[in-house]
């Protein structure tokens, strides 16, 4: 019995450690692009990668800097975990320049992703 307690307590530790990193992940303050249309059918079971693209360009993957060239390595792991369905949003600042945005694009595709989408407020959420 005691080893079962140690594993369930390991296992909440492990969730509660999991959420609180993927809600950081969406939480980096960033001034999003506005969208005069936006969808929010957003599917909650779909695997996501969430990349943060800040002001000075500088990436951000699960809450940590990564560069560009670590990107195509990271999403084809996450491809072969994951499988085929896997999205990546990219959540880049209105102010960033698109050279910045265009190598995650480039990797998305090097590691055969198809499904990409950008964050950005809806024009009456300013």
């Amino acid at each position: 019995m005691t080893p079962m307690i140690d594993v369930v307590f390991l296992l909440i530790i492990f969730f509660l450690v999991s959420s609180h990193l993927a809600r950081n992940e969406s939480q980096l303050e960033l001034e999003l692009p506005i969208a005069g249309s936006a969808s929010d059918d957003v599917d909650q079971q779909t695997p996501r990668m969430i990349v943060n693209v800040d002001a000075d360009g500088n990436l951000f993957l699960a809450g940590r800097p990564v560069g560009s060239d670590q990107l195509k390595e990271r999403f084809s792991d996450a491809v072969e975990k994951e499988g085929d369905g896997l999205e990546v949003r990219i959540r880049g600042s209105r102010n960033v320049a698109y050279s910045a945005v265009e190598p995650i694009m480039r990797s998305c595709v090097q590691a055969g992703i198809w499904n990409v989408s950008y964050a950005v407020y809806r024009q009456e959420q300013q």
